[in-house]
């Protein structure tokens, strides 16, 4: 019996995660759950699994989650909370499923507190990886990858060494707008953003996947998860989201992982390894798939990618910057604030006015997490 925290719980990975825990309750413990400010919904998660610990970040939230009838759950506030929902002593495996830098803090915190992490907040790699490595090897704590794409390397790599790799292939579904020109993407709408073709996602991530940031910041998270140069990850547009990505070796054999676009089957490898469990999730019927292709992602209509090579090849406190500027983009283009194409645009002035400072702790991250995001706003302010 393994004892789960989730971190985010209210959000997509968070109640995907929770529906493969109901599943096999002989195997998972649910004790403790976090969420941002979703008060309504944490309760009925209460009410369903009983955890000891449940957290809202936003206290004014909290204060609503006491005045509910949650048993026998112990309802803690703030940034301490989420620590101490990351640090809970019975917890063996913190999911880490917040969206964005907010996840850097407690992520470092489970892994100083020698937990296991089912890593699905790609930001707190992209911000801060090798900070999190570091201390990951330092501690002996194990990262699992829960996105489908770094599952599916995951599991190509069972068994094989790091010298044979050649290169990974990160595979891209590119989007509602995969074959737009930018003069057609220039009108483009909110809701034809979120029109996610086969994946069902938060908004956040359905913007960057519109953008091909999400496979940019996929790309750096490749990196420091599996200790491999730039040079030797590619991206690969496969519009049927069948095989989640490939791992070509030294001998030129390439081995794939496929299965239908379902979370919940990255969610439970992470959780259950290094065993696989039994499970009633629809299965991938070969017979039917009709063709699966292949193309190169188009870096003109989609610059974010090569604006993520960049960034990641550059270090230091460049992708954190990257990062936190996206996320202050795309929240504004999800207000109205700015157009689709702004947001690439933003993130790239933000960069050319950064000054990097290599080899960042902690401290100095958050710092120029803070800078970007100010700085983000201000160049957002300047196009209305």
């Amino acid at each position: 019996m393994k004892n789960i925290a989730i971190l985010g719980s209210t959000g997509s990975i968070g109640t995907q995660a929770l529906e493969v825990i109901a599943g096999r309750p002989d195997e998972f413990r649910l004790v403790a759950l976090a969420a941002h400010k979703n008060d309504e919904l944490l309760a009925r998660q209460i009410e369903r699994f009983n955890p000891d610990l449940a957290v809202l970040v936003d206290k004014e939230a909290a204060r609503r989650l006491e005045q509910r009838n949650v048993g026998k759950t112990r309802i803690l506030a703030g940034e301490e909370g989420l620590l101490a929902a990351a640090t809970y002593d019975p917890v063996h495996t913190v999911v880490t499923s917040m969206v964005g830098f907010a996840g850097l803090k407690p992520t470092l915190a489970a892994i100083a507190a020698g937990k296991t992490i089912a890593l699905a907040n790609k930001e707190t790699l992209v911000a801060a990886g090798e900070l999190v490595m570091t201390e990951a090897r330092r501690r002996g704590v194990t990262i699992l990858p829960v996105d489908s794409e770094h599952s599916a390397i995951f599991q190509c790599l069972q068994g094989e060494h790091k010298k044979n790799i050649n290169k990974l292939i990160l595979t891209a579904s590119g989007g509602p707008f995969r074959c737009w020109t930018r003069d057609r993407m220039s009108k483009v709408t909110v809701k034809e953003c979120l029109a996610h073709p086969n994946w069902s996602m938060g908004k956040k991530i359905t913007v960057d996947s519109a953008t091909l940031i999400n496979k940019g910041l996929e790309v750096i998270e490749a990196r420091w998860l599996y200790d491999v140069p730039y040079e030797q990850i590619e991206v690969v547009i496969h519009p049927q989201s069948i095989v989640h990505s490939m791992v070509e070796f030294v001998d030129g054999s390439i081995m794939a992982q496929m299965g239908r676009p379902d979370m919940r089957l990255p969610i439970q490898y992470a959780l259950s390894y290094p065993d696989r469990l039994h499970n009633s999730f629809p299965r991938l019927d070969i017979y039917n798939l009709g063709p699966l292709t292949f193309e190169a992602p188009d870096l003109v209509a989609f610059p974010g990618l090569k604006i993520a090579y960049d960034a990641g090849r550059a270090g230091g406190t460049v992708p954190c910057v990257m990062n936190a500027a996206n996320e202050i983009a795309v929240n504004a283009f999800l207000h109205g604030e700015i157009t689709f194409l702004d947001i690439t645009y933003v993130i790239q002035e933000v960069l050319n006015s950064h000054e990097k400072t290599d080899a960042p702790g902690l401290p100095e991250l958050c710092a120029a997490d803070r800078w970007a995001r100010k700085e983000a706003q201000n160049i957002i302010a300047s196009l209305k």
